[in-house]
């Protein structure tokens, strides 16, 4: 994987192979990017990144001088190595090993934004679930936006909240905002 822009631009991270991860696509975490990047100052938000495996997502976010961001995941190893990620690089990234469900009960902190790249295989419910334990225990920030990676094969569009979508290859962005 590759940080795209920022400080910490072109560099190459590479994962162990026995983390049970699929990392986004440079392509996509490119187009991710470039959205947010219309509605955001990377450097006066904070970010939750749920299910962040490799730490990817939080990885672009700190190159792009993000300050506030925390990082959730059950599995020991990815943790282990964001957090060798982080200690390398010298990122404000902060770890949490949990369940991201029962983290999402009693987290309290707000953040921007929230990205989730639950796996591919989850049920609707299980996707609709994360964006109703953000919304419900009210998460985000005012103008604060939910983002839940998924594949191109899982609609989300009829979930509460939903504001549109975008579609890279097998992988699909939903975002979602209070109204």
């Amino acid at each position: 994987m590759r940080i795209i822009s920022g400080l910490y631009k072109s560099r190459k991270i590479i994962a162990p192979k026995n983390l049970p991860v699929r990392p986004t696509t440079d392509m996509a975490k490119e187009s991710l990017f470039n959205i947010l990047n219309n509605h955001y100052y990377f450097d006066d938000i904070s970010v939750l990144d749920l299910f962040a495996g490799t730490g990817n997502i939080s990885y672009e976010f700190a190159s792009r001088g993000t300050t506030q961001i925390t990082c959730v995941d059950q599995n020991f190893g990815c943790i282990k190595f964001i957090n060798q990620t982080v200690d390398t690089f010298k990122m404000p990234i902060t770890t949490i090993k949990s369940d991201v469900f029962k983290f999402l009960e009693k987290h309290t902190l707000k953040t921007d934004i929230i990205f989730a790249d639950p796996p591919y295989d989850f049920s609707i419910e299980q996707f609709l679930n994360i964006a109703e334990l953000v919304f419900n225990n009210d998460l985000l920030l005012d103008n604060g936006t939910l983002i839940i990676e998924h594949s191109k094969h899982t609609n989300l569009s009829n979930a509460p909240l939903f504001s549109y979508s975008k579609s890279y290859g097998g992988c699909m962005f939903s975002f979602f905002e209070k109204k």
